[in-house]
């Protein structure tokens, strides 16, 4: 059986879509109003925001209000939470109030230097922010990213069961950024420790030849789900230090060959799975949204038959 795919981009108000006027019609300048745009245009987002911020159940209950029934949502994890470096300002004040030794000695807090019990309240307030979405049956993984010197081996699957523990009754998944999880050694180790714990392994599309990214590896882990994560292949601007914004490196705009050659791969790729995610998160001005809306019809005019409704690409119902 085919999978239903859905597609989306990563964030809907990111600075340089929003300046470059060309996705959000005149006069679409409200939260609310950007929001109930783009879920009209799209049946799928990807939350960024919590990554460097605590998210908050007020917003997540505004999300749902102003977003059709069957909309979904994928939300990253807390940056703490992924072992990345945690600057004080990404922290509540109350918090922050309670690190000031530390913070006075360093300019970042990580994971392993947290004390425990304000762990447990990060993780406590992370987990009852984005409660209402799951409630409300939008939510459908947390993403988490980790860094590139997040190394596999034992230490890293036992923070990663952290994480699982801590996040029960929700769907956890998967990106590496250290290429090592996929070379010979470990590669089959990795897949089938996804696979054991129920993860959602996040197939990544970013630069082919840069050693500092990792191999677009397919594998299906869990059943219900898998996401591919479109990052660009912008080599001159993956490791750029001096980028201003995530956006800035993630500056790419995809060919529709290259769109093409990835929707082939989707057939045999997704073997066994019931749903798909695609995600755009070339995000600088409006690459990712164009990209989006091209990879839907090249889907649904190339590789499946038109579907019975614009959110839901269900190859299944049409015989392929």
């Amino acid at each position: 059986m085919a999978p239903v795919i859905r597609i989306g981009t990563a964030s809907w108000t990111d600075k340089s879509l929003i300046q470059s006027k060309r996705f959000y019609p005149k006069g679409c300048s409200s939260a609310e109003d950007r929001l109930r745009h783009y879920s009209g245009e799209f049946p799928l987002v990807e939350v960024d925001s919590s990554y460097y911020a605590l998210p908050s159940v007020a917003n997540s209950i505004k999300w749902c209000e102003r977003t059709p029934d069957d909309f979904e949502f994928n939300i990253k994890a807390f940056r703490l939470f992924t072992g990345h470096q945690t600057p004080k300002i990404a922290l509540p004040s109350d918090i922050q109030a309670e690190l000031a030794t530390h913070f006075a000695a360093k300019p970042m807090l990580y994971y392993k230097d947290t004390p425990a019990e304000i762990r447990d309240e990060l993780w406590a307030r992370y987990e009852r922010a984005i409660r209402p979405l799951r409630d409300a049956g939008k939510l459908q993984a947390v993403l988490f990213q980790f860094p590139k010197w997040f190394l596999p081996g034992e230490r890293a699957w036992e923070h990663i069961d952290e994480c699982v523990e801590r996040m029960a009754g929700y769907q956890l998944a998967t990106e590496f950024r250290q290429r090592s999880w996929f070379d010979d050694k470990h590669r089959e180790d990795t897949i089938g420790q996804e696979l054991s714990r129920g993860l959602v392994h996040v197939t990544v599309d970013a630069p082919p030849d840069k050693m500092s990214a990792i191999p677009t590896v397919w594998a299906v882990t869990n059943p219900k789900l898998g996401i591919l994560r479109l990052h660009g292949r912008n080599l001159a601007t993956w490791d750029d230090k001096s980028a201003q914004a995530a956006s800035d490196r993630f500056n790419y705009d995809y060919s529709d060959t290259e769109l093409e050659d990835i929707a082939g791969e989707l057939a045999n790729a997704t073997a066994g799975l019931e749903r798909l995610h695609i995600i755009f998160n070339n995000n600088y001005e409006d690459q990712g949204q164009r990209n989006a809306k091209s990879m839907e019809r090249i889907i649904r005019d190339g590789v499946y038959k038109r579907p019975r409704r614009r959110d839901l690409i269900d190859p299944e119902e049409h015989g392929h």
